[in-house]
């Protein structure tokens, strides 16, 4: 057992996570607490990456495809054991976007076919079956319901936006917006029932907390390796049920003819891309396993309650994000009542060094703060004084 592994199981005090917050790069100038976005990758992962880019560069073609590709299967495999499902369920690409899109324009459709979505889905989701619509005539249903409805509340309303001619529900696992974790089990068994198939974004789930493909149910689960598993920056994970992966186009045309299996959502398939991105993806694997994706879940629901109890009591504070789910993991959205949370933002990140996220959708508006395990909660302690003297000073002024 890795000392990491050693000391979190040993103790659950803050000591215990000094020695996660020692395999990461420091973070500077600015507190991150934008984790959400891009996490940064451990140092293993990031000499890894170098190594293997130097590696790259003294025979490009050989060195790429034929030693450092030898890898991935191995790396499917471990990805595999993390998320309970397949290695021939999982292509490897560059983000949640493109796994998404692969999904989105890959499902066979008919003019007239309903999709369910919601507002809260990712913008470029949205988009994207917006423009299936004006291409192919397919039918956008929007399903309608508040961020902070109970879940009983939240699956009635996909209940009521299915209908005989649904045939897609799409699904956010955790919205970016607040942190909202969404039933996605129950209304996966519901859409299987109805025969309608479901797409989960799951951007902000895989390696936040334990998940499990086989348990939620779902047809197709996307995710981004540099969030929660801080694997390098552009590597992503679309898993495909196998039942499904013959019925779907791939994104991008393959390369060889014909395109056998999960193979044809694959990498393979953009042309030259950098083999030594994904060499990071397996030691930023073995340090989760170190830590262990029910102790990690644990550590964020506990620094995300602990700056929140720091901040409730700040005049105007309003949180927007359901603080006593089970579920709530390392992103929360928050909002000052009267004050301009554009100008906010820009005074924590210029005159306090502290970076979290403006957000804003539909009726709701704030700060989005999203740390890390690497984190401590003297960081929070950090911001939360930041914050309470940026709301002192006259540099904030009220929205107008």
């Amino acid at each position: 057992m890795s000392v990491v592994a050693d000391t979190v199981n040993a103790s659950a005090g803050e000591d215990a996570w000094k020695s996660v917050r020692d395999q990461y790069p420091a973070q500077e100038p600015l507190l991150n607490l934008n984790n959400a976005a891009v996490s940064p990758p451990p140092l293993a992962v990031e000499q890894t990456v170098i190594d293997a880019y130097r590696f790259i560069s003294r025979n490009p073609d050989y060195n790429m495809w034929s030693k450092l590709d030898t890898a991935l299967p191995s790396i499917k495999h471990e990805l595999a054991e993390l998320i309970d499902c397949s290695p021939d369920e999982i292509a490897l690409n560059r983000n949640s976007s493109e796994g998404l899109s692969t999904a989105i324009f890959g499902i066979p459709l008919e003019k007239g076919d309903q999709v369910i979505i919601s507002d809260w889905d990712y913008p470029s989701v949205r988009e994207g079956w917006f423009q299936r619509s004006q291409r192919e005539g397919i039918e956008v249903v929007n399903c309608a319901f508040d961020l902070l409805d109970h879940d009983d509340d939240v699956v009635e309303a996909y209940v009521q936006a299915m209908t005989p001619r649904s045939r897609v529900l799409q699904l956010t696992h955790i919205y970016h917006w607040n942190g909202r974790v969404l039933p996605i089990k129950r209304l996966c068994d519901i859409a299987r029932e109805r025969n309608i198939v479901t797409i989960v974004d799951g951007a902000q789930t895989f390696a936040q907390m334990p998940v499990s493909f086989r348990e939620l149910g779902c047809d197709f689960f996307i995710t981004s390796l540099h969030k929660w598993l801080g694997a390098p920056v552009g590597n992503g994970m679309l898993i495909v049920n196998l039942r499904r992966i013959d019925r779907t186009w791939p994104l991008l045309a393959p390369f060889d003819k014909p395109a056998i299996g999960i193979d044809k959502f694959d990498h393979w398939n953009l042309g030259t891309y950098n083999s030594a991105i994904q060499s990071g993806i397996a030691p930023a694997i073995q340090l989760h396993k170190e830590i262990g994706a029910g102790k990690m879940h644990a550590r964020l629901r506990e620094l995300s309650r602990y700056w929140i109890d720091l901040a409730r009591n700040i005049t105007g504070f309003r949180l927007h994000t359901p603080i006593d789910a089970n579920e709530l993991g390392g992103i929360s959205l928050f909002s000052i009542d009267g004050m301009d949370m554009r100008r906010l933002e820009s005074d924590l990140r210029e005159k306090y060094r502290v970076h979290v996220k403006y957000r804003k959708v539909m009726d709701i508006e704030g700060l989005r703060v999203s740390p890390h395990v690497y984190m401590m909660k003297s960081d929070l302690d950090i911001f939360v004084s930041a914050l309470r003297d940026a709301l002192a000073t006259s540099a904030v002024q009220p929205a107008l």
